[in-house]
């Protein structure tokens, strides 16, 4: 299990051969993917239905924040409750 080893990653590393222990690495360049050419007919579009999608997320965001209002109205009618209260 030393340098002279030829089963382990050491003993492999001294010989200079490669298995399963010690794998060469992959020669990993990265390669750009091409540009893609859009029309402004396909752009236009494209614009018009973001613009749809942030006008409904627009209206869907609208509830929660009353609800939130409403509940923090609650919460502090409570704490003005508990201490209008008379304390025993």
């Amino acid at each position: 299990m030393g340098k002279g080893d030829k089963k382990t990653k050491r003993g492999k590393i001294n010989i200079g051969s490669y298995g399963k222990l010690r794998k060469k690495k992959k020669d990993r360049k990265y390669i750009a993917p091409p540009a893609k050419s859009v029309n402004k007919e396909e752009k236009a579009a494209e614009k018009e239905i973001a613009e749809e999608k942030k006008a409904a997320k627009a209206e869907k965001v609208e509830k929660p924040k009353k609800q939130r209002q409403k509940r923090k109205s609650q919460k502090l009618l409570r704490q003005r409750q508990q201490q209008q209260a008379p304390k025993r």
